[in-house]
């Protein structure tokens, strides 16, 4: 199968096979006045199978949420038909608005306009902690 390349706007690579819907709704994309290409289940030679974005036009794209939902994935900038600039996702120091708190006390289950915010506490093992109660997430 062949997708056409992407002459201006972003490309999403390296995302988890099985995970590209999950960014897309994420990432809103929706809502945005692009053309959008969902590659599933494409060959990766490092990773085996991998699920790849292709957004022609340009987004503001959340690099946290990103590296949240997979350290491995890569975006390339691409204008005029090249690839202007590669960024590699790591796991963000803090998170807003991405997980939800699954403590019952926590002042995020009572208070709905709070938000979810979580502190990175252990990167190996990727765990995080909500900053008001101390509740445990981890990253699956």
């Amino acid at each position: 199968m062949n997708i056409d390349g992407v002459k201006n706007g972003i490309v999403i690579d390296h995302i988890k096979a099985g995970k590209s819907i999950m960014v897309y709704n994420l990432l809103g994309l929706d809502k945005a006045d692009a053309c959008v290409a969902i590659i599933t289940n494409a060959d990766s030679t490092k990773y085996g199978k991998k699920d790849i974005l292709k957004i022609d036009g340009m987004f503001d794209v959340d690099y946290d949420l990103l590296g949240y939902v997979d350290s491995n994935i890569t975006v390339n900038i691409v204008e005029d038909g090249k690839m202007v600039k590669k960024l590699h996702m790591e796991l963000p120091e803090h998170l807003k608005n991405v997980a939800k708190c699954k403590n019952p006390r926590c002042i995020t289950s009572i208070e709905q306009e709070i938000v979810h915010e979580f502190k990175l506490v252990n990167k190996e093992k990727k765990i995080y902690r909500c900053v008001y109660c101390d509740a445990e997430h981890k990253v699956k």
